[in-house]
């Protein structure tokens, strides 16, 4: 079956920088678009970021545009998120997801989740 396992997470501080990795086995990477979501502390899972199936296309949310990337290695079946200008307002588990739509936000459109990684700014 598909897995997802993200990586990279850990504790920054405000204003650094964090890359993560998502790394797809057991499908066929190139098929899906690819997203990001985020879990804060007592809040709802929230869109970050998404890449169409072969990179062209990518949609991010308000909150990510301008300081976060994403971007996808077909040939290596991972997907990045580059992080900057953290604060702790996305402290987080963020998760990688994958699915047979464009690089759109809502989580219902996605089939495959990975575990999460947590990512914590301190101010």
């Amino acid at each position: 079956q598909v897995q997802l396992v993200e990586s990279g997470g850990g504790l920054v501080q405000a204003g650094g920088s964090l890359r993560l990795s998502c790394a797809v086995s057991g499908g066929t990477f190139s098929m899906y678009a690819m997203g990001w979501f985020r879990r804060a502390p007592g809040k709802g899972r929230e869109f970050v970021a998404a890449i169409g199936k072969t990179g062209g296309n990518r949609n991010y949310a308000t909150s990510a545009k301008g300081r976060f990337t994403i971007s996808r290695d077909n040939a290596k079946n991972t997907v990045y998120l580059q992080m900057n200008s953290l604060t702790p307002e996305d402290t987080a588990v963020y998760y990688c997801a994958a699915g047979g739509f464009g690089p759109v936000g809502n989580p219902l459109d996605y089939n495959h989740w990975g575990q999460g990684t947590q990512v914590t700014v301190s101010s």
